[in-house]
């Protein structure tokens, strides 16, 4: 290509790289844009089409280093020596940018979460929605939010943390949560009724997602050592100080937790406001008093005897 440039356009050697250099990058650019309108044309799926946009953006970054990179490299003279000292250099000041490489393909390789994943690392938790060369994006929950929904805050973690922090992924493997929910009360309550009223809204929100939770169960057994003897609701007893206290343990999905805790509480509500003899209870304190130690009460306006 170099030599028609030069017949045709009279560029000097240094112009004719230049100039070659350039158009590739034009032509990856136009290539990219080309396919991309394509894909939004014909792809709905947003999964699908971020996956085609970092796709593509891989491969373009890729082209364009080896036609920038190809006219000139003729020209060293060592290319491994010049390598081997720009590696060294490169490794001495900016450790960290290539150990987020380094990360980045990890996250690549081994996937141990993707793109839409929840996930939990070091002190930050949140859905995953980017993952970039030198770091990936969640869209955080928790912190003063409770169940695990979302804050609004955007938070950026360096791809060296997948090193450093152990990760908890939400959606990876048996793709359901354990989650609990208690119920205190009172010592003088029916606990035993109350016991198999929870048990029986534990069940009646439980039946649709049982099938599902065993299939994905099988699926995730065939990959990982997870077992579990009995996925179906179960309500634990236990005594606390201010009374009987009443434990649904329950599998949900993650996005789900407040939702089916909320589910549940206006089930609870509703069938312990129809028992007299099922009372919620709360922190209190009792007094006792002994009445031989009492003084005397006062009879008909004066002192009793004593």
């Amino acid at each position: 290509m170099l030599p028609v440039l030069q017949s045709f356009l009279d560029l000097t050697s240094s112009q004719e790289k230049l100039f070659a250099s350039v158009l590739g990058l034009v032509l990856v650019l136009v290539i990219r844009v080309a396919v991309m309108r394509l894909v939004n044309r014909q792809i709905e799926n947003p999964r699908t089409r971020y996956t085609w946009r970092k796709n593509t953006s891989y491969v373009s970054i890729t082209l364009s280093l080896l036609l920038v990179a190809g006219p000139w490299l003729p020209n060293i003279a060592s290319l491994s020596t010049f390598l081997g000292l720009t590696t060294a250099g490169f490794a001495v000041v900016l450790r960290d940018p290539i150990v987020d490489i380094v990360g980045w393909l990890f996250l690549l390789w081994r996937q141990p979460f993707r793109v839409g994943d929840r996930i939990e690392i070091g002190n930050h938790a949140g859905d995953v929605i980017d993952i970039r060369t030198f770091q990936f994006t969640l869209m955080e929950i928790g912190n003063w939010v409770a169940a695990d929904q979302s804050t609004g805050r955007i938070v950026h973690v360096p791809n060296s943390a997948i090193f450093r922090d152990a990760i908890a992924n939400y959606a990876q493997g048996f793709q359901y949560i354990w989650n609990e929910l208690s119920v205190m009360i009172t010592f003088e309550s029916d606990w035993q009724k109350a016991k198999r009223i929870l048990t029986q809204i534990a069940d009646d929100h439980a039946a649709p997602m049982n099938s599902a939770a065993q299939d994905h169960l099988k699926q995730a057994a065939r990959k990982y050592l997870i077992f579990y003897s009995k996925i179906t609701p179960i309500v634990y007893t236990n005594v606390k100080d201010s009374g009987v206290q009443l434990t649904i343990r329950y599998l949900c999905e993650p996005r789900q937790r407040r939702g089916s805790e909320e589910a549940k509480w206006e089930a609870i509500l509703t069938a312990f406001a129809a028992e007299p003899d099922i009372q919620f209870a709360y922190p209190t304190q009792r007094f006792y008093t002994d009445s031989a130690s009492l003084p005397a009460m006062e009879t008909n306006g004066r002192p009793g005897p004593g």
